[in-house]
């Protein structure tokens, strides 16, 4: 990781100011403001990469590129990260199938992500770049920005890698204030950690971020029946988890070669 990176103390301070603001900042716009759900989306990503951002330029303003790792992104490492975002993608289905056999998510939970669709759902093309760049778009560069670019680097420096990679993966399941997703979202921030140290380039965890969340937001109102009791599926859930994984750990692979073969993507 870089050199320049901040320290773990002020790595911390700034990825909790960032999810304080957030949530504080989501629940004034939710009751106060009257923007819409986009703008209040868009808003609670930038309050939490806010603290962050301003601790770069602050103290690192020649070398913010260098400290996060956002360096030239070559082709083939972003056709690499596409890939890999669509196997977690994969993969996550599989894993939240499984989960629903021994925790099933309760009427009120699904119907709140079919209300988060419904009132993001698109009307035309155009309505549907701004939907997808306000819910995997910004997300995908705000949470990567704290948790793979501030954060991890951060602890990297008094912290033995798996030790950095799984405090910021807790971090960043926790910022999610989800605990019906927090496995989720844990495993996807062990995964990205990984690629963030193994490429020492930021640009991969945020394009597979970004493409888990499309796909995701994409696909998910086209096969979910609100008519419908929802029924956990342990044999989709198999499949799922098997072909992800199958799909992912060569992608891991390639990412490392491609790095080791090219003297690092940043």
């Amino acid at each position: 990781t870089s050199p320049r990176a901040l320290s773990p103390a002020l790595g911390v301070t700034v990825t909790l100011a960032g999810v304080l603001a957030m949530s504080v900042g989501g629940i004034l716009l939710a009751t106060r403001s009257g923007l819409g759900l986009r703008a209040q989306i868009a808003l609670g990503t930038l309050f939490l990469a806010l603290p962050a951002v301003v601790a770069l330029l602050g103290l690192r303003p020649g070398s913010w590129r260098e400290t996060l790792g956002l360096g030239a992104l070559p082709p083939r490492l972003l056709g690499l990260s596409v890939l890999l975002g669509g196997a977690l993608w994969i993969f996550s289905i599989g894993l939240m199938e499984l989960q629903s056999l021994a925790l099933p998510p309760p009427p009120e939970y699904l119907e709140a992500f079919r209300v988060l669709h419904r009132a993001l759902a698109p009307r035309n093309a155009l309505d549907a770049l701004v939907s997808v760049a306000v819910i995997a778009i910004g997300p995908g560069l705000g949470e990567e920005i704290v948790t793979r670019g501030v954060l991890l680097p951060s602890l990297t420096r008094t912290l033995r890698p798996w030790g950095a990679v799984s405090l910021s993966a807790l971090l960043f399941a926790a910022m999610h204030l989800d605990p019906y997703r927090f496995l989720f979202t844990l495993t996807i921030g062990l995964v990205l950690g990984v690629v963030r140290l193994r490429t020492g380039s930021l640009w991969p965890p945020i394009v597979a971020h970004v493409s888990l969340n499309t796909l995701t937001f994409l696909v998910a109102p086209l096969v979910d029946d609100p008519e419908a009791v929802y029924t956990p599926e342990p044999l989709l859930g198999v499949a799922c988890l098997v072909i992800g994984a199958g799909l992912a750990l060569p992608l891991l692979r390639s990412l490392r070669r491609f790095v080791d073969s090219s003297g690092g993507a940043a």
